[in-house]
This record gives structure tokens, C-alpha cells and sequence, in this order.
């Protein structure tokens, strides 16, 4: 009984939420709950990006980053994937990977994700969108 309920354990999703104010500030405040909650993931750096990045253009490109403004912060692991969600106040455009110029300062974190997580994707409308970027890998802890 005591086995079954501990391999039934194991495998049961993990998630955790947290919401921060809408200050350039909290992205070092996201990077270190991040961290802490996956403390050991090999692709830990990779996830760690990926939560700057939707954090940096929820603060930039929404509401989230004007005065009064939040953000929510979703991490979710289970079966050796960990997906991570950023949920802002909604704004104009919708998320889209951009082309950015070699020299261009900005017009990468979407791209960025791409390239590194296994899926990426958004739901949501003016008033408030949820961004996830989902990463795959042997993780036995």
C-alpha cells in the first residue's frame, strides 16, 4: 500500500504560482523562484532564460509593465518536463517570434525560446495572455 501510494506520488504533477509586482526589479525576484523550485534540472539555465524572457516582454509589451501592474509566474513539472507560464495584464500585439536584425537591441526572447524549448505557445486576448515555453529532458530528481 505504502509503495503504490509513494510511485503514485512520484509521478503527480508538481505546480507552483506566484504573482509579482510590475517592476524591471522582479525579473531577478522570478529567476531566484524559478531556481529554487528546480534547483537540479539539468537544462535549469534554459528555463531560467525562458522566465526572464516572458517576464521581460510582459513587463514591456503589456500592461503588466505600467504603473499598478502584475504579473503571475506558473512553474509546472511532471514527467520530466517542466513548463513554465508567465500570465500578464494583456496588452496590444499578440506574442510572435520576430526576424530581429543582427544589430537590433531587442526582438529576440521569443526567438530565443523557440530554439531552446521543446514548444512554446500563448492563450489569452487584449485583456490578458498566458505565455508558456515547456522543456524536455532526463531529469531524475
Amino acid at each position: 500500500m505504502c509503495s503504490t501510494m509513494l510511485r503514485e506520488a512520484e509521478s503527480a504533477p508538481l505546480c507552483w504560482r506566484r504573482s509579482f509586482p510590475g517592476g524591471a526589479e522582479q525579473a531577478r525576484a522570478v529567476r531566484r523562484f524559478v531556481g529554487c523550485l528546480l534547483a537540479g534540472c539539468p537544462y535549469l539555465d534554459d528555463v531560467l532564460l525562458a522566465a526572464d524572457e516572458l517576464v521581460v516582454n510582459a513587463l514591456r509589451h503589456t500592461k503588466s509593465g505600467q504603473e499598478g501592474g502584475a504579473f503571475t509566474v506558473e512553474v509546472a513539472r511532471h514527467a520530466g518536463r517542466v513548463a513554465v507560464s508567465v500570465a500578464d495584464q494583456g496588452g496590444p500585439g499578440e506574442p510572435v517570434v520576430l526576424h530581429a536584425a543582427e544589430l537590433a537591441e531587442g526582438g529576440r526572447g521569443l526567438r530565443t525560446i523557440s530554439l531552446t524549448a521543446e514548444s512554446w505557445g500563448w492563450h489569452g486576448n487584449d485583456r490578458g495572455r498566458t505565455v508558456t515555453a515547456v522543456f524536455a529532458g532526463e531529469w531524475s530528481a
